[in-house]
């Protein structure tokens, strides 16, 4: 099992932008439906993933905006720098908490601005949001859709692209103890960079080939990174989380390049198993 003490003051992943300008991140995370834990709130405190990417942002030297406000998409994005979510639901719905929604036009806004350029990071429930029969217009943004979890476990995440930026020190594998999302509606045109090791798992619904689990791609003009990291309080405390973060962070606000040509079939073998449509067998059914 990894290591997940966060006792060093590196920041292995970050690569800070060449102009040294400050960076500014947009950090939304509102659900609807069922809110995990990470985000939280507990009276004015944000949720544990917000802590934790606003300590990231004060180390690296980035400034982290975190809402549950969906009328922020309603305004200039040009403001911020990357477009980060930890989200559940279709976000342009009423939810239990009454925190704005999402608008229509919000939506559009905010998938234009992407692919126009912006960056976008997507932390574990990201895909899991504004999931549907068909492939929402986000889905065919981020890559994915959620369709199900079995039980916390610890498991082999495989090193399918050591030399994306910030990945270096991770070697060939290393196993963490988190919540593992399996994934439908996979689009094949993704840059694995972690992928989950589904042979020794416990439960029916990781009997599946090898899974990508953390990737990057191109959605237009826009960089795309998603990690289905980010359930449990431990692993988002975790130098290795920080790591995987601040790499996506670092590409898609365009500090540091990266080749993301697709290796979905060489990175998760048998992938063709994770076609688009329609449900896999063993998957949550909404």
């Amino acid at each position: 099992m990894a290591d997940l003490a966060n006792t060093s003051t590196s920041l292995t992943g970050w690569t800070p932008p060449a102009d040294r300008r400050k960076q500014k991140v947009l950090f939304f995370t509102r659900s609807v439906g069922y809110e995990h834990e990470a985000v939280r709130r507990k009276g004015d405190a944000l949720g544990y993933v917000e802590q934790a990417l606003t300590q990231m942002g004060e180390k690296a030297g980035f400034e982290v905006e975190c809402t549950k406000n969906g009328r922020v998409f309603d305004g200039d994005l040009n403001r911020y720098d990357c477009l980060a979510l930890y989200t559940l639901g279709d976000l342009t719905r009423v939810n239990k908490r009454k925190t704005p929604s999402m608008t229509a036009e919000g939506k559009i806004n905010f998938l234009h601005a992407i692919a126009a350029g912006k960056g976008f990071v997507g932390i574990h429930a990201a895909a899991d949001t504004f999931y549907s029969e068909g492939i929402d217009p986000y889905i065919s943004m981020i890559g994915a859709e959620f369709c199900g979890h079995g039980r916390e476990q610890e498991a082999t995440l495989l090193v399918r692209s050591p030399g994306f930026p910030g990945m270096k020190g991770l070697g060939a594998s290393f196993s963490l103890f988190e919540e593992w999302y399996v994934f439908k509606k996979v689009h094949h045109d993704m840059h694995v960079i972690l992928a989950l090791e589904t042979a020794d798992m416990k439960g029916n619904l990781y009997h599946r080939p090898v899974m990508p689990t953390t990737w990057a791609r191109m959605y237009g003009q826009g960089r795309v990174f998603y990690t289905s990291l980010g359930h449990r309080e431990d692993v988002c405390n975790s130098k290795i989380f920080e790591q995987v973060v601040l790499a996506g962070l670092s590409w898609t606000m365009y500090n540091v390049d990266a080749d993301v040509t697709p290796n979905f079939h060489e990175a998760t073998p048998n992938g063709d198993y994770y076609r688009r449509v329609p449900l896999e067998p063993g998957c949550v059914s909404r």
